[in-house]
């Protein structure tokens, strides 16, 4: 049972180590046990941490409830849910606190808290009608104390047959250095068992069995018959062979043939003498589908002769076969196209009639769900490619590519699996396999095999060329450079362990990294700044980061949270949405496409399927997804004939329509329904470009040979109809689709157009029919109401809630070339990674007047080192027959597309003349400078191959793939670039943000964990007319491996407050405290705020120097111009200034950390600073005059104040002359703003100068 008392509640082993480390601790458990006599009136029941600063770390903040309903609940469950690998398995002490961090202790609310469970607070348990206030929790476990044994002998091979494949096994144990129950110790991280794959010696080989005899050529007369035999041979021993002859013949069928034997209990022999025909005996039957409507035109076969139609099925799904007689068991076979065919028996009873229900199930086109990975080998060793389909009929047929050219089956004796050996030269490049059914085919991602000569080094020993920026005021002499070579490794595969080489996917991979680094030393003219720099390169393990795909879900139209929505992939439910509608979805290691399918609990929005693009370098990728906001369902009578209109936009004709025959309405078992219909049919309409974003998968489908193309659409729909207790989901039969001719502005795609449907597991479009012309009334809201027109007719069933196209393929194809830059000077070696450009196709031609350019596709993809490459719709004769919209995100960040006003100039824009005026160049904002920067419109001109200026980018026909994608750098692209100015970000250990697997273990390296990210911010405000530039100087502080050493520097620019006058602030990144890479014990970065030009400090938040004297050593702040402290370890929030977030991807963690930091809370986003709240230093920045007097027109003016000002300065530099230490704080250049603030300058000269003259009056004396 809990008490209502406040307790303090820690396991010994915590305890232990917090009394062996904070001697203290006597003194603030007595501080503690007066707190809790005092506090025993209040109820409240929390877990509060102890005293264990420098011993272990602490989670970071979860909030996953908000206290709406029954209360606040952050159940432990709910959190690893969220988040799987954040919170370890048996945490020792739980910290809880309000969002507006009040300690739940301080609350005088009634909350319960449990290691096991987590915490919870219960609204009506509050006295006086109190609701729960909104808490976040965060958890404290214990260090890492265990360690593993040594290895075990490898065990005998699992099998003894003769050319197997076994499994061999080791194993280790995992001990504890700590003395306590075992179910409170640390595990080891690893596995307890090794396996590894054994081989036999091959089989010899031999002759099968002889099959039986084949049924006689003949019945009657003289036939002959044959049985075979077959030569195992076990894979790998094509030299050996089996002696003698594979197959036997005989004679057989002597007996002379009548002219018919068949012998009729019942009925009379059929004329061809096949079956005994009863007449006047009748089978019924009826066939619907799994979702319980009735299937028309399925063709019935009596299963002895599955040539000959003996019956169809009508608009009921109902048939019927007469004369099978009542004394046979009939079997018979139905089929229909999109179903599998099935086959059933049927037996007729004394009557003479007989009856069959079948159920058929929809077919389903081959779909890979394991694709071949990329292998590295060395000569003369073997190699395994696996792929695996699923579909309905299961598919079974499975061919392997080479370079594009099939493979021999009877060579490589391969099915859903290849396997390689005695690896020559010659078979390295790119395979992938093709998988067909009865319904299609589809191919696999291509794998690409690297095959490494004997004894050549897999990972060239050379690092290559890496520049970095240096800080400004960084110039190295003798070169004027502002850029250094630190050397980095290529990220090429390494052959690595042969232990799972036949395995898809190798056992431990290895590739091409750091295998020594050594400091050197920078000549920065007037200081040294130290570099970790790459001098060796080897082959690695492999860093496996974790791949994120996170992001929102919103409505279209109001941008409403999707709260708590379902998240599916595949068939399986992976997830929830927040209750903002967030969502984090961790992408197994083997995808290579993932579809995701949001569904709305609620039903208020459609069902909205997501192919999402994601870096395989690990991280997280942001996407912003929109979703349908479904139409209010409307009353329509189901024996009537129903019209709805698709696409009504006031002023403008509707796109098309669906018409629903009378008495078309079935339950899912199959019976009619009569009587009211909810219908809702929600149409996502082209002309409307704000609802591209909306669009749900990614507009492609499989032709017959298994390739990927794209579709262009004309309108997407969602129908949901429901009985009258809006219950039940109904299905339909064939309804028709009218496509109004006038809204397709090319002729050339009327023939091409189909109707489609999106299937919900694959994100793939799959054809429903073809249309067909009529000439129909149109109607609508638009403006010719009642007139003849042309019509585009398909007809469609619908049997489950799927979204539905009307889409034409569209061959002319091409890529766009698109980079990100950090800046607007676009440097090479300033290229973004990770960042999504998104393209919008529009409609070709102008036709409506609230819209003239409709939408027809959107894509994105996602930039790597060397840009990205964007699918896209083009034209050769016409270079405005399609246009494109284009923008840039990272982490929910718009970037600036290259300016377009007020001149056109191509060194910006990145494409030369005269390409960039047939190109069309323009900027949202090139004809209204009150639009945004954040996208750019061009007009997609297929390159003419003749014209040399055009084949140098940025479009590429879509043939030249590979050259858009290895295009150089100074070849014609398109541009972005982050807002973000006078930001400089410099770290000793040099890391890729957008690169996980760049991550290099050392002891200075600002990132001291690749699986888990953590940025701190500190809020600094400035109160004076202009924005300045702040520095953040990080040294090791309490770890002796670091401790006076340089982690890194940060520069930033501070931000305007709009709202107030004379006031801005900068969020400034540190480095955060905690354990280094090694996990064993923490340092406290020393940390110094610099703000450049004519600062003085003028104020510190209370709680945060409040926390610095708690938690010693307190660093001195004598210098009025900057400020020392020891980073906190604990992530404070923003009552103290201080932002922490933590996550797997260090730029989301920054964004967000930033976004909380500009707002000035601890759970909100803003990108309008706000220097009125969450404030840690206030530094006064006044400017100075340019006219002030001189020192001689002073003491003429006011000699009495100038000489009392005088000797304050003097005092104050006496002072300093005694504490000040040898400086390392960076100078700032003159070019950016004084090197040295003014007032600083002058105090250094004018102590200069005292220095001097007692030594002149020394010497006099």
């Amino acid at each position: 049972m809990w008490r209502s008392v406040k307790l303090f509640i820690v396991l010994p082993i915590v305890m232990t180590l917090a009394l062996a480390r904070d001697p203290s601790w006597n003194e603030s458990r007595s501080q503690k046990r007066r707190q809790v006599d005092r506090g025993r009136k209040q109820r409240y029941n929390v877990l509060l941490e102890p005293q264990t600063t420098g011993v272990m770390e602490w989670t970071s903040w979860f909030n996953i409830d908000h206290p709406g309903g029954n209360g606040d609940y952050e159940r432990l469950e709910a959190i690893r849910f969220y988040y799987r690998e954040r919170v370890c398995m048996r945490p020792v002490a739980m910290e809880a606190r309000t969002t507006d961090w009040v300690p739940a202790g301080d609350t005088g609310e009634v909350v319960h808290s449990s290691l096991d469970q987590g915490f919870w607070c219960i609204n009506k348990e509050q006295a006086n009608g109190r609701l729960c206030s909104n808490y976040h929790v965060r958890f404290q476990c214990l260090p890492e104390q265990a360690y593993w044994t040594q290895w075990s002998a490898w065990g005998p091979c699992s099998t003894n047959a003769c050319s197997d494949v076994g499994i061999q096994v080791r194993q280790r144990n995992c001990q504890s250095s700590q003395s306590g129950p075992a179910l409170r110790l640390p595990l080891c991280e690893g596995k307890s068992m090794e396996r590894r794959q054994c081989e036999t010696p091959p089989c010899p080989a031999k002759w099968s069995p002889w099959g039986p005899w084949a049924p006689c050529t003949v019945t009657c007369g003289k036939g002959h018959q044959v049985r075979r035999r077959t030569c195992v041979k076990p894979s790998g021993t094509d030299g050996q062979h089996c002696v003698g002859r594979p197959a036997e013949l005989q004679k057989c069928g002597k007996s002379p043939c009548p002219a018919c034997l068949r012998m009729c209990s019942e009925g009379r022999v059929s004329d061809d003498c096949s079956r005994c025909v009863c007449d006047g005996h009748v089978l019924r039957g009826e066939v619907f589908s799994t979702t319980g409507g009735p299937i028309t035109g399925a063709r019935v076969f009596l299963s002895n002769q599955p040539k000959i139609i003996r019956a169809r099925t009508n608009a009921k799904g109902l048939f019927q076969i007469t004369g099978v007689c009542s004394s046979n068991e009939t079997r018979i076979t139905i089929r229909r196209e999109k179903f599998i065919p099935v086959t059933l028996s049927a037996f007729s009873n004394s009557t003479g009639m007989a009856s069959v229900r079948a159920f058929l199930q929809s077919a389903e086109r081959p779909y890979i769900v394991k694709h071949p990975e990329d292998k590295v080998r060395y000569e003369g060793q073997r190699v395994a490619f696996c792929c695996q389909a699923t579909g309905l009929p299961m598919p079974e047929k499975y061919y392997w590519y080479h370079n594009g050219t099939l493979l021999d089956r009877q060579v490589y004796k391969y099915d859903a699996d290849l396997i390689l050996r005695d690896l020559k030269p010659w078979q390295a490049g790119q395979y992938h396999c093709k998988v067909s059914n009865e319904m299609g085919a589809i191919k696999s991602s291509t794998a690409h095999l690297s095959i490494m000569a004997k004894g050549k080094p897999a990972c060239a020993t050379k690092p290559e060329d890496h520049l970095i920026r240096l800080p400004i005021d960084c110039v190295q002499p003798g070169t004027d450079s502002l850029f250094y070579n630190t050397g980095r490794c290529p990220h090429n595969m390494c052959a690595g362990s042969m232990d799972f080489d036949l395995r898809c996917k190798d056992g431990s991979g290895y590739c091409c990294g750091v295998k020594r680094m050594e400091t050197q030393e920078i000549n920065c003219g007037s200081y040294t700044l130290p570099i970790r720099a790459v001098v060796e390169c080897g082959c690695q393990k492999c860093i496996q980061p974790k791949v994120l795909v996170r992001g929102r879900v919103v409505a279209a139209d109001t941008g409403e949270p999707l709260r708590f929505g379902h998240i599916y992939i595949g068939k399986d439910r992976v997830g929830t949405t927040g209750y903002q509608g967030s969502f984090t979805i961790a992408v197994p290691s083997d995808t290579k496409r993932l579809v995701v399918n949001f569904v709305d609990r609620m039903q208020k929005f459609i069902d909205t399927v997501k192919v999402f693009i994601f870096d395989k370098k690990g991280g997280a990728v942001y996407h912003d997804v929109k979703v349908m906001r479904k139409q209010e369902p409307i009353n329509i009578n189901s024996v009537e004939t129903t019209t709805i209109y698709l696409g009504e936009i006031k002023g403008e004709d509707p796109i098309g329509k669906i018409v629903i025959p009378p008495n078309s309405f079935h339950k899912s078992s199959g019976e009619v329904y009569e009587g009211t219909v909810k219908a809702s049919v929600t149409f996502l309409d082209p002309r409307n470009i704000t609802t591209a974003s909306a669009a749900p998968g990614d507009l492609n489908f499989v032709d017959d040979e298994g390739d990927m193309f794209p579709l262009r659409t004309y309108g997407m729909f969602s129908v949901d109809f429901r009985d009258q207790s809006h219950q039940e989901v109904l299905g339909t039969g064939k309804v028709q689709v009218y496509l109004d001719t006038e809204h397709v502005k090319m002729p050339e795609h009327i023939p091409k157009m189909k109707l489609w449907s999106l299937n919900p597991d694959t994100g793939i479009w799959e054809e429903e029919s073809d249309f067909n012309f009529a000439q129909a009334t149109g109607g609508g809201s638009g403006r010719s109401k009642r007139e003849e027109r042309t019509f585009l007719i398909g007809n469609m069933e619908i049997r489950e809630r799927r979204l539905f196209n009307l889409d034409v393929p569209e061959s002319r194809r091409c890529y766009v070339k698109v980079r990100a830059y950090m800046s607007d000077k676009f440097l090479s070696s300033e290229q973004l990674e990770g960042v999504v450009i998104s393209l919008i196709n529009l409609e070709p031609m102008a036709g409506y007047s609230s819209n003239p350019r409709a939408w027809g596709r959107f894509d994105s993809v996602i930039t790597g080192s060397n840009g990205a490459c964007l699918p896209a719709f083009c034209d050769a004769l016409r270079p405005d027959a399609y246009t494109a919209y284009v923008t840039a995100t990272m982490g929910g960040e718009e970037l600036e597309a290259a300016a377009s006003s007020p001149k056109m100039n191509p060194n910006i824009i990145g494409v030369a003349q005269p390409y960039l005026d047939k190109i069309g160049y323009q900027r949202t904002d090139h004809e209204d400078p009150a639009l945004k920067k954040t996208a750019f419109k061009i007009n997609l001109a297929k390159p003419d191959p003749n014209n040399v200026e055009e084949t140098n980018g940025p479009i590429y026909p879509y043939q030249n793939l590979i050259d858009c994608e290895n295009a150089p750098v100074d070849a014609n692209h398109f541009r972005f670039f982050r807002v973000e100015k006078d930001k400089y970000e410099y770290n000793v250990v040099p890391f890729q943000e957008s690169d996980l697997t760049s991550w290099t273990g050392d002891y200075l390296s600002w990132w001291p964990n690749p699986q888990e990210f953590r940025a701190c911010y500190i809020k600094v405000k400035i109160n004076g007319p202009v924005e300045v530039m702040v520095r953040s100087r990080n040294l090791g502080g309490s770890h002796p491996r670091t401790r006076g050493q340089l982690y890194g520097i940060r520069d930033i620019r501070s931000t305007r407050d709009m709202r107030l006058a004379n006031s801005s602030a900068a969020c400034l990144e540190f480095k955060c405290s905690g354990m280094l890479y090694d996990q064993d014990m923490v340092d406290r970065s020393l940390i110094a705020v610099i703000p450049q030009g004519n600062c003085r400090r003028a104020g510190i938040n209370n709680l945060l120097q409040e926390y610095l004297v708690k938690h010693p050593p307190l660093m001195q702040n004598n210098e009025s111009h900057v400020f020392n402290m020891l980073a906190p370890v604990d992530p404070l929030g923003h009552n103290y200034g201080i932002y922490t977030v933590t996550d797997q991807n260090p730029r989301l963690a920054k964004e967000i950390a930033i976004g909380r930091c500009f707002d000035g809370t601890s759970d909100g986003f803003s990108r309008e600073m706000k220097t009125d709240s969450g404030v840690a230093l206030t530094f006064a920045c006044p400017e100075r005059p340019i006219t002030r007097e001189s020192l001689f027109q002073r003491l003429q003016t006011n000699p009495a104040q100038t000489l009392s000002q005088m000797a304050r300065d003097m005092r104050e530099s006496r002072g300093q002359q005694v504490r000040r230490a040898p400086s390392q704080v960076v100078a700032y250049p003159s070019g950016a703003g004084s090197r040295i603030p003014i007032s600083q300058s002058r105090r250094i000269q004018g102590t200069a100068g005292r220095r001097r003259t007692p030594t002149r009056g020394q010497a006099q004396q």
